[in-house]
């Protein structure tokens, strides 16, 4: 008979009103990280993408940190935006907080709208933890 491994789930932080879901859950030796927007310590979003984007990768550290991981631990991401225009910025954003190269794979898209009007990116990611 095999043995189920066990999932550990990371909820919002205290004080945080989030959907049904858990910002991370680790099965094994592989963290799924839940699509993180650019909400501030003060659950406000800001207007810019550049505070936006500084948000998400503030919150995204702070999920994998929890799991014993770091952004070097990235094996793929997932970047949903709200405007084309905002695809130049956000690579060179990326680059300085996700590099130094070897990135992680990604996918970039252009979405609709994300569930807030206000929101203009979010972004989800697999790392690999060991231990």
């Amino acid at each position: 008979m095999t043995e189920k491994t066990a999932i550990k789930h990371f909820p919002p932080p205290p004080g945080i009103q989030a959907p049904p879901l858990s910002f991370g859950a680790r099965v094994g030796d592989l963290l799924f990280i839940s699509g993180i927007p650019g909400f501030d310590a003060n659950r406000e979003l800001p207007d810019g993408f550049e505070a936006q984007f500084a948000n998400v990768v503030t919150n995204f550290k702070r999920v994998l940190n929890e799991a014993g991981a770091t952004m070097r631990d990235l094996v793929k991401v997932n970047v949903l935006l709200t405007r084309a225009s905002d695809v130049a910025t956000m690579n060179a954003l990326y680059a300085g907080a996700f590099g130094p190269a070897p990135y992680p794979a990604r996918t970039t898209c252009v979405v609709m709208a994300l569930p807030n009007p206000k929101m203009l990116i979010e972004i989800e990611g697999v790392a690999s933890v060991k231990g």
